[in-house]
């Protein structure tokens, strides 16, 4: 027996060196080193499928493998670490939805009685298998590394990433490597990573994640920043978005009991982590493991579909679009060193992600909206306007509707037709900042501070640069909807309405006909405080224009179904890009989504009508989505929603929109500093450097957003004639679906897209109803119940609901069901109402009767509808149950009743004796019952009660002045409007003096 032992440990360490001599030759820094023994680093997650020690040696031999026994006691069937994370998140052995929190890699502690790999087997490399994304994380560490282990979601594949925790300052020292080891595999590793550490303390696991965000430093050593929380909001060709709901920085320094250089922080590292920290990026973060949230829907089939075209191999190189990618500064270190970055960190976007269903009849359509928030020129509303040199402009948002038929989940029509399937459908819009060079100074307390155009430049470069960027993402033309007042007391918003008109009419001479920018210039504040002005009629029609003008995306296989593209975009802005911005950008939107769902064959028309159940879950996402970018840039939600610019529910909506308008003025003025200084340090707008100023000291970012004269002027200038790219105006184009290659012919759909494991997700849901499409938001919770089981409602969510169609007759229809009516001749069993409800609702439902019945007082204890009998005999007859009959008798009763004593009044003693008492009531007022002079009465009152009124004005005890001064106010002037130079000294036509030279006569004006 000692023998066998004595070769069993000969043979594990003999396993063991080969396994590391093999990691050595795949990659030299994961070779071993000193404290850190094996220097194979691994985090994972596996399944209990291999707990069974015998089944990996029947694995290994070849045979057959049985089941193991299952024990009834959940202790021995479950993993210690998962119950511990039960009992953590409350208990709870199952729930509705995936848990927020990722479960941690199981390490299996027994140790493996044979560690050989099979003859002749080969490590998996990246890539091998196609498309598979890692989904899940563990972070593991020892004394002087961390360790991050990554698992696809059916926990077979699994891959290491080395990260040096003893680098010194302004270094990272990352490790990759690209062998897919197995679970078993995976284990082994562990176990050797530990075994080389027990000196210094072994391998322990710190935190599980969903992916790394990236990495930051300030003044010292990195920080690796972690996502350790996420919940799913939407799902688009069967990829989920997730938002993220919790984060973690973690210094890649030693733990200060270590012997090897610890976590010291100064005082400056310790501002530059709390001015981060003011960065929430638990709100309105989204990402995606196999989605490109980056780019929009079209974008992403053509690429694609172009890829198909050309056979170019899977999986493809990422290409995300750098412009809202937010953490693109904290994943340049990983770029730097990574081969492949995207497996391990994902790109984050900022904005606003939500997904309802729109149920027609038991078919589905999903509405999708996804906002995307420029990084560049980014920040506050008061502290970023216009644009930058660059062609930038703050407040920069996309936003993308995608409209699809819920029957089939992913981008593929059958055949397969690779990213051909018809049912997706989507139209983007675009919002931005003038894009002129101006300002406006917040320094003072006006919540409307004035408008300071800092640069006129005649050849308007900013505006050209952003215009032809616009072209390349968008295509031509650009339709500009101009929102900003044209007409004003004191010239504010109108002097950038003049110069982007001059800025545009410049640019265009120069485009060709037919790729030239439209500009639409409409004072929507103006119409909308105008009687007779419709706003919404206004808006509908320049959104048909708009949506006709542009088109709309809807994929196709070129054949059965020609794809239609969208070429050009409606760019939407006011002066904040907020309010008024939003309610336009609703209406094209609404006109979109009638186009949209007309060409899936969901309605005949190609518009919907307000009021019915879509146009009402489309305008609850839109106001979402408002208050939303609202927030990011103004520090408030929306002030004037779409019940502002329709004119209903206004008064209860004021309270509301003042509320707003006091967040508003108290964020700009007080807390967009912290806010702007937060975003240029996650951004790398600010990076530390010795010798220049802290971030706090800078009294200005100007230089942070604007790019460094000394670089640019050196480059070529663009032409003022040719400032735009011909090729960014040429017409988006679907590739033919031509014929597959030999090559990917035999290849699985998986290989191109492994959307049906990620929708699904085999390990975590166990039911269709937990999939989160059966959990969305949909038209089906707004209907009621009754009215569609007794066949009232009309299910079709394009049906126009006015109060009948609320339930509120189903609502009476029920009060009355519970009604009691007390019988005239039977005593009241109790004092309370006799209208009572059967629900429990504070809130009762009083009948006409009950209003018209006459009070009685001479019995007071009774509170019946009907008056009750005097028939003695009657009094003890029981409680009966009174037919529909009896009650339409007994209401007509009651009302012959009302008539009778109304035409007939007459009073009761309790009356009388109260209108006696009320007649006898001593007057004490002099005045009125005594002719008596009061002596503490003034002299000058009495004087002119005494009919000193009616004597002459020349009789009055007045001075030479002050009847000049009355004579003077009484004169009036040929031309009382015109002001003489007399009239200076007069301080009420100082003021209009001022008025007729533009000033306001007010010191502050209220906020939009």
């Amino acid at each position: 027996m000692a023998q066998r032992d004595k070769g069993l440990s000969v043979e594990r360490s003999s396993a063991r060196s080969r396994r590391h001599v093999h990691l050595e030759e795949q990659d030299p820094s994961l070779r071993l080193s000193g404290e850190d023994g094996p220097g194979v680093s691994t985090s994972t997650m596996i399944s209990p499928l291999s707990h069974n020690l015998d089944n990996v040696l029947i694995e290994e031999q070849g045979l057959p493998r049985l089941l193991p026994f299952q024990s009834s006691d959940p202790v021995v069937t479950e993993y210690p670490s998962r119950l511990a994370a039960r009992q953590t998140l409350g208990g709870e052995d199952e729930t509705d939805e995936e848990s927020g929190v990722a479960d941690p890699f199981e390490r299996n502690w027994s140790p493996y009685l044979d560690l050989k790999r099979n003859k002749g087997a080969v490590y998996e490399k990246v890539g091998d298998q196609g498309v598979c994304k890692m989904h899940k994380f563990s972070l593991y560490e020892t004394a002087t590394r961390y360790f991050v282990v990554g698992a696809d979601i059916m926990d077979q594949r699994f891959r290491i990433l080395k990260i040096d925790r003893t680098a010194d300052n302004g270094s990272l020292n990352i490790a990759e490597d690209e062998i897919v080891y197995t679970k078993k595999e995976m284990g082994q590793l562990l176990d050797a990573i530990d075994d080389g550490n027990r000196g210094s303390g072994g391998l322990k696991l710190k935190c599980t994640t969903w992916g790394l965000i990236g990495f930051i430093r300030f003044t010292g050593a990195y920080y690796m920043l972690l996502i350790t929380k996420r919940s799913q909001v939407a799902i688009v060709g069967g990829h989920y978005i997730y938002q993220v709901d919790g984060t973690e920085l973690v210094p890649l320094t030693a733990d200060q009991s270590s012997r090897f250089k610890s976590d010291v922080r100064n005082a400056e590292e310790t501002r530059f982590l709390g001015i981060l920290s003011n960065l929430d990026l638990s709100r309105s973060f989204y990402y995606s493991y196999s989605y490109d949230i980056t780019r929009t829907l079209q974008h992403n089939i053509m690429k694609e579909r172009e890829a198909c075209a050309k056979n170019i191999p899977y999986p493809h190189p990422p290409d995300y679009n750098a412009m809202f990618v937010w953490n693109n500064y904290l994943l340049q270190p990983a770029m730097n060193t990574l081969k492949n970055t995207f497996d391990w960190c994902l790109p984050i976007i900022h904005g606003y992600v939500d997904q309802a269903a729109l149920s027609i009849y038991g078919r589905t359509v999903h509405i999708t909206i996804i906002a995307r928030r420029s990084r560049f020129f980014a920040g506050a509303r008061f502290l970023k306007r216009g644009a930058n040199d660059l062609g930038y402009v703050a407040n920069d948002v996309e936003t993308e509707q995608i409209v699809s038929d819920g029957l089939t989940t992913s981008f593929h029509a059958p055949g397969p037709k690779l990213f051909a399937n018809p049912s997706y459908t989507s139209y983007v819009q675009h919002r931005g900042s003038i894009p002129l060079y101006w300002t406006q100074d917040s320094t003072g307390v006006t919540p409307k501070p004035p408008i300071e155009l800092n640069l006129v430049d005649p050849f308007y470069g900013a505006a050209a640069l952003h215009f032809d960027n616009l072209f390349e993402r968008y295509g031509a033309p650009v339709y500009v909807l101009n929102l900003v007042k044209a007409r004003e007391r004191t010239p504010r918003e109108s002097k950038l309405l003049l110069e982007f008109t001059n800025a545009i009419h410049y640019l265009n001479q120069f485009l060709p006909i037919g790729k030239r920018i439209i500009h639409k210039a409409w004072d929507m504040s103006r119409a909308s405080k105008s009687h007779d002005q419709d706003v919404i009629g206004t808006l509908e029609d320049i959104a048909e224009d708009v949506v006709t003008t542009t088109g709309f995306f809807r994929n196709g296989d070129g054949r059965t179904i020609i794809p239609l593209m969208q070429n050009g975009v409606a760019r939407t802005n006011c002066i904040d890009c907020l309010d008024r911005t939003n309610a336009a950008q609703f209406v094209i939107g609404k006109r979109a989504l009638g186009h949209q769902l007309h060409a899936l064959g969901v309605i005949a028309d190609n518009s919907v009508n307000y009021d019915t159940d879509a146009v009402n879950l489309f305008t609850h996402m839109y106001h979402d989505h408002g208050d939303t970018i609202a927030v990011q840039y103004g520090g408030s939600q929306l002030v004037n929603t779409m019940e502002t610019y329709r004119k209903i529910n206004q008064w209860t909506s004021h309270s509301r929109d003042m509320v707003e308008s006091f967040k508003r003025y108290y964020n700009n003025s007080f807390l967009d500093g912290q806010r702007q200084e937060a975003y240029n340090l996650f951004l790398g707008n600010y990076i530390f450097a010795k010798g220049q100023p802290m971030l706090w000291d800078l009294a200005t970012d100007y230089y942070l957003h604007h790019a460094d004269p000394r670089a640019w002027s050196e480059n070529q200038r663009r032409g003022y004639i040719n400032w735009y790219t011909p090729a960014f105006l040429e017409k988006r184009r679907m590739s033919t679906l031509g014929p597959a290659h030999k090559e990917t012919e035999r290849k699985p759909l998986g290989y191109f897209d492994n959307y049906w494991l990620e929708y699904y997700k085999p390990l975590a849901l166990s039911s269709f109803l937990k999939v989160f499409s059966y959990k969305m938001n949909s038209t089906l919770r707004y209907i009621p119940i009754r009215s569609a089981q007794e066949g009232r409602y009309d299910l079709s969510p394009f049906k126009v609901r006015t109060e009948v169609d609320q339930d509120v007759p189903e609502k009476k229809k029920a009060a009355k069901k519970g009604v009691t009516i007390i019988d005239p001749r039977e005593e009241p069993h109790d004092d309370t109402s006799s209208v009572k409800s059967s629900g429990t609702s504070a809130t009762k439902r009083i009948s006409i009767q009950r209003w018209l019945q006459p009070i009685n007082d001479k019995i007071p204890s009774y509170h019946g509808i009907m008056k009750e009998s005097h028939s003695g005999e009657e009094i003890g007859r029981q409680k009966q149950k009174m037919t529909p009959l009896d009650k339409s008798k007994a209401a007509q009763w009651t009302f012959t009743q009302v008539v009778h004593e109304s035409l007939n009044p007459s009073v009761t003693t309790h009356e009388t004796e109260d209108y006696a008492r009320y007649i006898s009531h001593p007057q004490t007022l002099p005045l009125v019952v005594s002719t008596e002079t009061p002596t503490d009465i003034d002299v000058e009152y009495l004087d002119y009660v005494n009919g000193g009124w009616q004597q002459p004005v020349a009789a009055l005890d007045a001075s030479d002045d002050d009847l000049v001064e009355y004579a003077d106010f009484l004169a009036i002037h040929e031309n009382p409007l015109t002001v003489n130079d007399e009239d200076a000294p007069k301080k009420r036509y100082k003021a209009y003096r001022k008025w007729l030279r533009g000033k306001s006569l007010f010191k502050q004006q209220p906020v939009d």
